[in-house]
């Protein structure tokens, strides 16, 4: 009778401590097939991201060479020359004015027309800044007037153009001159007369078509 009172005990004793075991596997096993679908998880959404990812990767190299043809025309058609810069891309075109005037030309039109359209394309939403310049003939304060009115009159025309990026005008007057004190009718004096444009892009991806001039 002790003898199996002791066993009865015993067996008392080891239960819990099975059962302890028990749901300490349990748990185990609990905390291992959950990791094992986080990891799993973790793996097809890595997968995705990259696939996504490729797929981007492709189009955008395909958008690069399609960009690096309409920059090539604008440069062999028109004339530009487009260097990469800090903030973005630098748009120097033939666009001119006449002396003392501030009134877009019929013949820069198709020029215009041709910016709005590459801007529009590959370049929506991002910031465009006009700037306006002015040959050295007149007063400081007078022409740093007359250059924003010359970007201004751009802008109102690239707008009319059915161009929706944010525009933005700046006038420097008669700085950065590209023939030195040519003013009305001297040979060199248009170019100084001109509008600059500048495309504030993204990271390399944004200037990946442009090539030196």
């Amino acid at each position: 009778m002790k003898a199996h009172l002791k066993t009865i005990a015993a067996l008392a004793l080891v239960a819990p401590v099975m059962a302890a075991c028990a749901s300490k596997g349990f748990v185990r096993n609990t905390l291992s097939e959950g990791l094992a679908a986080e990891r799993a998880h973790t793996d097809s959404s890595v997968a995705a991201e990259r696939t996504a990812r490729m797929a981007a990767d492709s189009s955008l190299t395909v958008d690069i060479a399609s960009l690096r043809k309409d920059l090539d025309g604008l440069r062999t058609e028109f004339g530009a020359k487009i260097t990469a810069m800090e903030e973005g891309l630098k748009f120097d075109m033939p666009v001119h004015f006449a002396f003392d005037d501030a009134t877009v030309r019929a013949e820069d039109e198709a020029l215009l027309n041709r910016f709005a359209q590459v801007a529009q394309k590959y370049y929506p939403g991002a910031l465009i800044t006009v700037e306006g310049f002015a040959d050295p003939a007149g007063s400081v304060r007078y022409n740093l007037d007359l250059s924003r009115r010359r970007a201004e009159a751009v802008k109102d025309y690239l707008s009319s153009q059915g161009l929706s990026n944010e525009l933005k005008t700046v006038g420097y007057g008669k700085t950065r001159l590209v023939v030195p004190n040519a003013w009305g009718s001297e040979p060199g004096a248009e170019q100084n007369r001109r509008v600059v444009f500048v495309i504030e892009t993204r990271g390399e991806a944004g200037n990946a078509g442009v090539t030196s001039n």
